[in-house]
């Protein structure tokens, strides 16, 4: 309904004034100081609202709407990781272009007017393979990840000073002029700290001090860390840091939050994760309203994993529930009323950062948090009803007001409701689906992946291999290959009687085929990785080939000793014979890196003509497929995705670039998948004749693919008479 407005109170909010600071001063040199009440910039005290937005998890050709609709969002921070498997892929080869630029995304951020907070780790977790570390760094002889080792140390740091002689390099630190006004080292190490003992206390230590020793002119964070050596500032990551951080660990350091999660990343086998907004607006009101000064929300723009970039089991979709979803679409209500509080914080600026902070108990459960400065008529209150389910009449200064459970009004004249956490006034917004007309007529062909025998898997061992060691992280798969030899009297006699291939897997994911026959397929999950394989097996008398394919999906990013971590098979042995259980770990394996279709580069037009394509038959294919088929681009300029509820596992290629692994049919408790549809970006796409290549692991029916466009064009609003105003009413006469 039209909310109609009192005389009075029109006439309340013209009069009530407070000033709001111009924030940037880009192209000048400044400081970057802080006390125990903000972070300075240039001189100035700022209340810092920043996003966590990742430059490899979009192409550049949408960083520039992404970082412009941050700004809109009322951002003026953006942070992001440095992500050094991205950057030194080998040894010594550094890449910073295309997806990798990270000197131009920053720069790109600084000209729409914002601050940048640099996590350079190079330890950075984020879901990422391996935790953003390269994998030749497990290589390194005598290495130990994350502690007091001098290999680790060295190569840390090597990377680190290079990332900051970059950056100095380019002038971009906001004490040359630039936008990056903090640098993170490390990332919540006190997760890992005990299980490296003294070597952990003493590691971080060195850390801290030796990216102080940088000199970068802005000050270092590190994050969930107590024990922060000075000058670096220990910060918070959580959902509820206005109640869960302990404070600085010393009190001339600001309360900063690095990390306020808007959903949850999600797992294959997960059910859809979300976070209402009125949760997120209550988290950071409460936090500002407990003297906090900077807040970052992770994620603010959702991303794409692309590749094989995720860490294990992590779809490919990222932070979909964000304000910006994975397209980089405003996801609304949540986009617009965190704007909306951004905005009513800003007019509490002045108070926040130079009031004198109070607090009154209204009630069970109920308070005002007030500061004010004396002698003036700077004040601003922050009414709490911190009851989940009742709401609650507060009588505040011989004012009444109401407050809806679990909510915080902000009065940033002490009198006026500008904003309240609960109340949204924005606009809802349901993405949206369309089967494009232009694109959808796929006609398939496709190519089987030709089972190897162990005589043609080139690497030969007594017992298998451990995965990672042997790929190197250069594929998901490995074969393994082994041959028995039976007579009649090991086979059972009986038809009924069926033998069984069990497998000891250590994870993630194994097909398993017998004589190139596809027995089944198994796999672990996030929580527990490994996996025991049993399905019944046909064999005959002779020789047989046993081939199990075994994958990773994605390398871990966190916890302590992450260079011992194994995969693949563990133990082999066939059940059911007459001669009883035959163990096969040890009878000599062969072992072949990668498909046949990845090895000869099948996803670009010249690998894929090296192979022979066949017809493909309506209907569920068979496991081991590759797919090929080319599309026009679809109609209009929204997004584009491409639904694979027909699928099972594999991945997809758009003219040679991955969209990332798909597995619809690793279903959540919900019976469904936990992703379906994957984006497309239009950076990928040619107006025409675009090669789609799909690797297909178990079988599914490709005709029933279907290329998408994606929108956000149905919206509605929801207003009732007991709603403020929408902040942007309020007027400032002065600064």
């Amino acid at each position: 309904m039209v909310l109609a407005l009192s005389k009075e109170l029109i006439l309340l909010i013209a009069l009530v004034s407070c000033s709001v600071l111009s924030v940037f001063a880009h192209g000048n040199n400044g400081s970057v100081t802080y006390d125990g009440r903000s972070l300075i910039i240039n001189g100035k005290r700022l209340l810092l609202f920043s996003g966590s937005i990742h430059y490899p998890r979009m192409p550049p050709e949408m960083w520039p709407d992404v970082l412009k609709n941050a700004k809109k969002g009322g951002l003026n921070v953006i942070q992001t990781y440095v992500f050094w498997d991205r950057h030194e892929p080998i040894q010594g080869q550094f890449n910073f272009e295309g997806n990798y630029d990270l000197v131009k995304y920053i720069k790109m951020i600084g000209e729409n007017d914002m601050y940048v907070t640099l996590r350079v780790g190079p330890f950075i977790e984020a879901e990422w393979n391996f935790g953003g570390f390269p994998y030749w760094l497990k290589e390194v002889p005598n290495i130990t990840f994350r502690t007091d080792n001098p290999p680790f140390k060295y190569h840390m740091k090597k990377f680190t000073k290079m990332i900051i002689e970059k950056m100095k390099n380019e002038k971009l630190f906001a004490s040359q002029g630039g936008p990056i006004i903090l640098s993170q080292i490390e990332n919540e190490y006190n997760t890992v700290e005990l299980a490296y003992r003294e070597f952990g206390t003493r590691y971080i230590q060195w850390a801290g001090n030796m990216a102080v020793g940088l000199k970068t002119g802005v000050p270092w964070v590190m994050c969930k860390q107590k024990d922060a050596p000075d000058p670096v500032i220990n910060t918070c990551n959580g959902r509820n840091c206005g109640d869960t951080f302990t404070g600085p660990n010393k009190p001339n350091k600001p309360i900063l939050w690095t990390e306020n999660w808007t959903a949850q990343y999600r797992v294959f086998g997960d059910p859809p994760s979300q976070r209402a907004v009125e949760d997120v607006a209550f988290s950071v009101a409460r936090f500002f309203s407990k003297s906090g000064t900077l807040a970052n929300y992770y994620m603010y723009y959702g991303g794409t994993n692309y590749g094989r970039t995720t860490s294990s089991f992590v779809t490919t979709r990222y932070y979909d529930e964000a304000p910006l979803d994975e397209y980089g679409l405003v996801r609304e209500p949540k986009w617009g009323h965190l704007r909306d509080l951004h905005s009513a914080l800003k007019l509490c600026q002045k108070a926040l950062l130079w009031g004198h902070p109070s607090t009154e108990k209204l009630g069970k459960d109920l308070e005002a948090r007030v500061y004010e400065k004396p002698g003036t008529d700077i004040c601003v209150a922050f009414l709490s009803n911190n009851h989940t389910r009742v709401h609650a009449t507060v009588t505040f200064r011989g004012g009444k007001y109401n407050l809806p459970p679990h909510s915080i009004s902000i009065l940033p004249d002490c009198k006026t409701v500008a904003y309240n956490t609960q109340t949204i006034v924005a606009q809802h917004s349901a993405r949206n689906y369309k089967i494009s007309k232009i694109a959808n007529n796929l006609q398939w062909t496709m190519f089987k992946e030709i089972i190897p025998t162990p005589e043609s898997c080139p690497l030969k061992t007594k017992k298998p291999l451990e995965l990672t060691n042997t790929t190197k992280d250069t594929t998901d798969y490995l074969w393994y290959g082994t041959s028995v030899i039976l007579d009649k009297f090991d086979l059972p006699f009986r038809d009924n009687i069926i033998p069984v291939l069990q497998v000891a897997n250590l994870g993630h994911l194994m097909h398993a085929f017998a004589n190139g026959e596809y027995i089944g397929t198994a796999h672990g999950n996030n929580i527990e990785k490994s996996f025991v394989f049993r399905k019944p097996v046909t064999l005959k008398t002779g020789m047989n080939n046993i081939s199990l394919l075994c994958a990773t999906v994605g390398l871990p990013d966190s916890g302590a000793y992450m260079e011992h971590r194994f995969a693949g098979l563990h133990a082999v042995s066939l059940l059911g014979l007459n001669t009883g259980t035959l163990d096969l770990t040890l009878n000599g394996w062969g072992h072949k890196v990668g498909l046949d279709g990845e090895n000869h580069k099948i996803i670009t037009e010249q690998g894929a003509n090296k192979f022979q394509w066949t017809t493909v038959n309506k209907g569920p294919g068979q496991p081991l497929t590759w797919y090929k088929a080319y599309f026009d681009a679809p109609e209009g300029n929204d997004p584009v995705a491409i639904q694979m509820g027909t699928m099972s596992k594999g991945m997809v290629w758009v003219n040679g670039n991955s969209i990332g692994r798909f597995w619809v049919s690793f279903h959540s408790p919900l019976g469904k998948p936990s992703q379906s549809v994957y984006h497309i970006p239009r950076a990928f796409i040619k107006p025409t004749k675009n090669l789609m290549v799909v690797l297909e692991e178990i079988g599914g029916d490709p005709y029933r693919i279907k290329l998408l466009t994606v929108n956000r064009d149905t919206i509605c609003g929801y207003l009732t008479e007991y709603d403020p105003p929408n902040v942007k009413s309020w007027k400032r006469a002065h600064k």
